[in-house]
């Protein structure tokens, strides 16, 4: 058997792909904790943008220069067309003229080559002098009949050398054309080029323009940028807020408020508080250090205890499990006593043992 894939399989196969490339990716997704704490990459997604519409711009143009193409193409195609149809209108003109000037009804091959008038003068038919079958004006006919195929020779020459030369003009006329058309399709080329070299030349003359009118703009910037930052660093120097008067930082609403912008830092009484109050807190946290302390002592002494106590505990279970284990190894030995008298009391009553031939008797068929 060959192993024959099915298309359903493989839609089917193509299907579980997808569907186990996009749990992957949600799976990068959700577990990337860079990407779910702190977000998407901005700059990435806005050069993707740029990128994909350079892309579709590239694409209009080519679409846009196969449209130019195939319109070209279908123009020649047109004229080929024509020229065609108007060669085949002259051929079956030409035949029908031939058939009609060299090829009557009555030269065809079930009349009469001798006489090609017969049909017409069926009617007045006369019978001819002398015997029957005779035709004494053969040589008469006969001559004239070479000169009327001359004749038609003549005529058949000539409007082949008129149809040779009528084809020789329409395919000059034909190469005309298609010279005209190329040279044409070559205006149409160089005016488009030079629409391009146009373009491109106002596009680079607007982006040097707008170039220098930002690099104007940034340096203005960085001007006005260091101008302000002398400004300020000016301001800083002559202010207030550099001076070391402790005067500066008091509030205009009274002295309990002090100014954040202004403050130089305490006074002396205010860090004797603070020290006071400092000192206090270090005998409270020691006292409460002492206190811990010895909470812990008395747990660490009620632990020892406890654990002393379990002692002794563990040593009392341990000699009641050992005298347990004594019984149970007496009671286990009688047992055994008796079980071995048991066997070796049946081992003398049941004498006849069932071998393997008793149990080969059953399960020999698959009912």
């Amino acid at each position: 058997m060959y192993n024959a894939e099915l298309l359903s399989d493989r839609i089917a196969a193509a299907s579980l792909e997808r569907r186990r490339n996009r749990e992957m990716q949600r799976q990068d997704r959700i577990f990337n904790a860079k990407v779910r704490t702190i977000g998407i990459d901005k700059e990435a997604l806005v050069s993707q943008v740029n990128e994909r519409k350079k892309k579709e711009q590239a694409e209009a143009e080519s679409l846009k220069a196969y449209a130019a193409d195939a319109v070209r193409n279908d123009k020649a195609a047109c004229l080929l067309d024509q020229r065609q149809l108007k060669d085949e209108r002259l051929l079956q003109g030409a035949i029908e003229d031939f058939r009609l000037n060299f090829q009557p009804r009555w030269s065809r091959r079930e009349y009469d080559l001798s006489n090609p008038d017969k049909i017409r003068g069926q009617e007045k038919i006369q019978m001819l002098p002398g015997l029957v079958g005779e035709d004494p004006d053969s040589q008469g006919r006969l001559k004239k009949q070479q000169e009327q195929l001359r004749e038609w020779s003549f005529q058949q020459q000539h409007e082949l050398a008129t149809a040779r030369h009528q084809q020789r003009q329409e395919e000059q006329q034909y190469d005309q054309d298609r010279v005209d058309l190329d040279n044409k399709a070559l205006q149409l080329q160089t005016i488009e080029e030079e629409r391009r070299r146009t373009v491109a030349l106002a596009t680079k003359n607007f982006n040097l323009t707008k170039a220098t009118e930002n690099a104007e703009k940034r340096w203005k910037e960085w001007q006005q940028q260091e101008e302000d930052n002398r400004t300020d660093i000016l301001n800083q120097l002559q202010g207030e807020l550099l001076s070391e008067s402790q005067e500066q930082g008091i509030s205009v609403l009274g002295l309990p408020r002090l100014s954040p912008n202004s403050y130089k830092g305490l006074a002396d009484e205010q860090l004797q508080h603070i020290i006071n109050c400092q000192q206090q807190q270090i005998d409270e946290k020691r006292r409460i250090q002492a206190e811990q302390q010895q909470e812990e002592l008395q747990q660490d002494r009620f632990r020892v205890a406890s654990a002393r106590t379990a002692l002794l505990m563990e040593r009392q279970q341990a000699r009641i499990n050992k005298q347990l284990r004594r019984t149970q190894d007496n009671t286990n030995a009688q047992l055994a006593e008796a079980h071995h008298e048991q066997t070796k009391y049946l081992e003398k009553v049941y004498t006849n043992i069932p071998d393997d031939s008793y149990f080969s008797q059953f399960n020999t068929s698959s009912r």
